[in-house]
Formats: structure tokens, sequence, C-alpha cells
């Protein structure tokens, strides 16, 4: 898998709060751009973000609804 560089477009894309965020401190966005797929923490949005390929984040979102990964 090539990694993924954080690039301008991301820095400035559009994020939005995933909807299976809970009300306590389980809560991530996500922000989608042709390149690549971010994901944050929303209550410490500075302290890095996650970077995935469109293809590994389409397989990873698979793999959770397929029951092959657990979430703790």
């Amino acid at each position: 898998m090539k990694p993924v560089h954080l690039s301008h477009d991301l820095h400035h894309a559009c994020w939005r709060k995933s909807t299976r965020s809970t009300s306590n401190s389980h809560c991530v966005e996500v922000a989608v751009t042709p390149q690549a797929v971010g994901v944050r923490d929303t209550k410490d949005r500075d302290s890095g973000t996650l970077a995935f390929d469109r293809h590994a984040w389409s397989a990873f979102t698979a793999a959770l609804k397929d029951g092959d990964l657990t979430l703790a």
C-alpha cells in the first residue's frame, strides 16, 4: 500500500462528523477528497490526521460492515 501524503486539499477539505460518533468521547470527523480520505478526532483536531487512499478506505469500511473487524 502506498502512503498517502496530506495535501493542501485535505487541510482545506470539508470535514463532517461521522454519523457513528457518540455523545461521549468517541467522535471522529471524515473528509473525502478525490485523492484521499482523512480521519481526525473531533475533540482534538490539531493532534493529527489519519489519511487513507480511496481504495484502502473502501476496503476498511467494507470489512467493518461485513463484521470482519470489531471496534473496541
